[in-house]
């Protein structure tokens, strides 16, 4: 992997942050699942939740192998804070893509400096996988737009300040920015994740939730085929790389426990299976960071390939973590089942990353079909 000077620079600066504003912490929030508005406060404080926002609307512009590295840090840290990026900037690539320059001037700025902080409102109580089956609804009304249905599991839905909703209206999917303060929208916290447990998840009902017109992005019917679905290809990356993040750190967690832990009156990495873990631990996680990087490069060449690229990333990064999670637990043995040791709540994550932006089933079905008809070369 080849990076620019300013990418290594930023990368730098990316491992300061984590380990001032995130290490230390990360453990509090995931057990008191909660992300508490210091640790946002300081992310936006750096300009990263801008990170995609180009720099003419007050954002950092980055391209897409920084934004990765950026990903891929934070997940190292806290995937928690990192889902935060992932969705916020989901909402933000849906915004630059598919908005008016109005629409663009009126809320890309304040995503920027994290005034205001988005959330994806795709997945609902009958619509997870399949996103054709959603069933809130979006009435035209003269200049208005009433909205009515649920959405579930939605990553920091208890906190955003603004709600990027995909509903139905006139029979058609489409997408709508929603303010959470208005009249009709209610939210209650999930709590008892799995994993990710600080992303503060929330259930969000809209009843008769009126919104002016101009906040619907793009046609009628290209809710899902555009709107969503390139967001999701941006969600996708961002996941990937966090994933790298995960399996990074379950091996540096192993390799410090490997190194100070000694039994049968050796260090636990002098023992040959402990050794044949850590390298495929390492292996696993390079083979995962070569295809993210791929991916981006692609990305910022905007070669027609880079969705399919993201995929591939995403599927085999996903799996990378959960094996390198798992393995970090089973090395770290009784310790690496309590909440004392990081690699805990890295298995956690890691189950999650194997659901989220796809699960590795779906991948699975889209990429064999694929498989069938090109080179892997």
């Amino acid at each position: 992997m080849e990076w620019t000077d300013s990418q290594t620079t930023q990368r730098e600066a990316f491992d300061a942050f984590i380990k001032e504003h995130v290490l230390p912490h990360a453990g509090t929030w995931d057990r008191e699942e909660r992300m508490p508005s210091a640790a946002i406060q300081a992310l936006a404080a750096t300009g990263y939740l801008g990170a995609l926002v180009p720099r003419e609307m007050g954002g950092a512009g980055f391209d897409a192998l920084t934004f990765g590295l950026l990903n891929e840090t934070l997940g190292r840290g806290c995937s928690s804070l990192r889902s935060l990026l992932t969705v916020h900037t989901m909402v933000i690539h849906a915004i630059d893509r598919w908005g008016t320059r109005t629409t663009r001037e009126r809320w890309l700025p304040a995503f920027a400096r994290g005034a205001s902080l988005g959330a994806f409102g795709l997945t609902e109580p009958q619509a997870g996988s399949d996103p054709g089956a959603i069933e809130t609804t979006a009435e035209e009304r003269g200049d208005t737009l009433i909205l009515n249905g649920r959405k579930r599991w939605i990553t920091f839905g208890e906190i955003a300040d603004v709600l990027l909703i995909f509903a139905r209206c006139q029979g058609a999917p489409c997408a709508v920015l929603v303010e959470a303060d208005r009249p009709g929208v209610s939210r209650t916290p999930i709590r008892g994740m799995l994993g990710t447990r600080a992303s503060m998840l929330a259930e969000i009902d809209l009843v008769n939730c009126e919104v002016p017109r101009e906040n619907l992005l793009a046609r009628h019917g290209f809710g899902l085929s555009h709107v969503a679905q390139s967001a999701l290809d941006w969600g996708r990356y961002s996941v990937a790389w966090g994933s790298v993040g995960i399996a990074h750190a379950a091996l540096e967690a192993s390799a410090r426990y490997t190194e100070e832990r000694v039994q049968f009156g050796t260090k636990l990495r002098d023992h040959q299976l402990i050794r044949a873990m850590l390298t495929e631990m390492h292996v696993q996680t390079k083979a995962a960071a070569l295809l993210c990087w791929n991916a981006g490069r692609l990305k910022d060449q905007r070669h027609p390939s880079a969705i399919l690229e993201t995929s591939i990333a995403k599927y085999f990064a996903a799996r990378a973590a959960m094996r390198a999670a798992t393995d970090a637990v089973q090395i770290h043995g009784a310790s690496g089942c309590s909440a004392d040791q990081p690699v805990e709540r890295l298995l956690r994550d890691a189950k999650i990353m194997e659901i989220i932006e796809g699960s590795n089933q779906l991948h699975q079905i889209s990429l064999a079909d694929y498989a069938s008809r090109t080179s892997p070369l």
